[in-house]
């Protein structure tokens, strides 16, 4: 964490006048952190070469020639249009999410990175992560993409299972799922693996071939999501069959086991990580730290002395670049009310299975946890939760019944 600069030294967006800078001291309702967050920055690529029917994250079908020097372009101008709301702080991570990143050019991603160098003062060991999908994967570009400054690869799996790819809607087979995993361990010293669970009709001995084929490869960090119905999604619309709540069970018991067999530390709800490569990225968006977002529909979170911002760019590559070029891509922008902030905390914090310091709770939200006292007591009342001077942790039900814990902050 940096020392908060005196209100006013921030860039534009906090008063300039000291008259007025007082003033905010004693409007009801201000907060007071006295200190920043780690601050992280997140890179959205919003285009993939097929839209996956489970999927609800700002992507797009790639038609024709991506305009990469165009969407490059914006990209900078959002990141220089951003820089008074993060002066003099550092970046701790970097994430470059999508969407498909890895439909990049070696020579795009190449130009990225060297922006954020010249424009941005990254800590000497960031951890700058790139997602990648099987169904793109070039030895050469992406020894060329480690050769730029990624230092750890984020690979969209999701099974071994040539069957259940094809259900998902994913674009790559068993093969290429297994040619992706080798590229990237002999590649890379750091990646992860994202696999997804309750498939439509797999079964408990499935789901464990594709953790087991997994393991095989000692990924330093592992991702196991249990499918989901989002809305707007094609299987939301049409839901395929899915396994029962009791396979379901079975399957989250069995990743239980085998993760920890294999010597995985399982840090947060679907996170298990092997000792000393817990994903930093996440683990700061967990703690409630702050992220500047650049690109289509990107979202940041920054905090200042008295407030703490919320930011979400244009949705659409098209609509963001135009309003990149005209000088503003941020289509909403509010303060997270005192109201919404124990809530915004715990929904994050509560996915840690190991807890947090309670302390946590002040230096992130500039609030006491008193504020939050009454939900707090009618969790561990009712065993969702565990605490005492030094820690607040879901318990094992806690974790279980997640959504319900995190809703009894909604009224904090």
């Amino acid at each position: 964490m940096i020392p908060i600069k005196p209100a006013g030294q921030g860039g534009p967006i906090e008063p300039r006048n000291p008259a007025t800078a007082a003033l905010q001291y004693l409007q009801p309702g201000a907060l007071n952190l006295s200190a920043l967050p780690p601050l992280s920055l997140y890179i959205h690529w919003p285009w993939c070469v097929r839209k996956c029917p489970y999927c609800d994250f700002n992507s797009h079908e790639a038609k024709g020639e991506l305009p990469e020097q165009a969407y490059l372009d914006a990209l900078r101008l959002d990141l220089e249009q951003s820089l008074p709301l993060i002066w003099g702080r550092k970046i701790h991570t970097v994430f470059i999410g999508g969407g498909t990143p890895s439909l990049m050019s070696a020579a795009g991603l190449d130009r990225l990175l060297s922006d954020l160098r010249t424009l941005l003062p990254l800590d000497l060991d960031a951890e700058i992560t790139m997602e990648a999908n099987p169904g793109t994967f070039e030895a050469e570009r992406f020894k060329s993409y480690r050769e730029s400054g990624i230092n750890r690869l984020s690979i969209g799996i999701q099974s071994f299972n040539g069957g259940h790819l094809e259900a998902l809607g994913r674009i790559h087979d068993g093969g290429e799922a297994l040619r992706a995993v080798e590229i990237a361990k002999s590649t890379f010293d750091n990646f992860n693996l994202d696999l997804m669970y309750a498939l439509p009709r797999q079964t408990l001995e499935e789901a464990r071939r594709d953790l087991e084929t997994a393991l095989a490869f000692q990924p330093p960090h592992l991702s196991l999501y249990h499918l989901t119905m989002e809305p707007n999604t094609v299987f939301a619309k049409y839901p395929p069959p899915l396994p029962d709540d009791d396979t379901s069970a079975d399957m989250q018991d069995m990743i239980a086991e085998l993760t920890a067999d294999a010597g995985y530390g399982h840090y947060e709800v679907s996170a298990y990580a092997q000792p000393g490569r817990r994903a930093r990225h996440n683990l700061n968006y967990w703690q409630f730290g702050d992220y500047l977002g650049i690109g289509a529909g990107a979202h940041s979170k920054l905090s200042f002395p008295h407030r703490i911002l919320r930011q979400a760019r244009y949705k659409q590559p098209a609509s963001f670049m135009d309003a990149a070029r005209r000088g503003n891509a941020v289509q909403e922008e509010h303060e997270i009310g005192r109201a919404d902030l124990g809530f915004e905390f715990m929904l994050n914090a509560l996915r840690l299975t190991e807890g947090f310091d309670p302390n946590l709770f002040g230096e992130r939200t500039g609030m006491s946890i008193s504020t939050i006292t009454k939900a707090l007591n009618e969790a561990e009342a009712k065993g969702l939760l565990y605490r005492d001077h030094k820690l607040i942790r879901p318990t094992e039900l806690g974790q279980r019944f997640l959504n319900d814990l995190q809703e009894m902050f909604l009224a904090a």
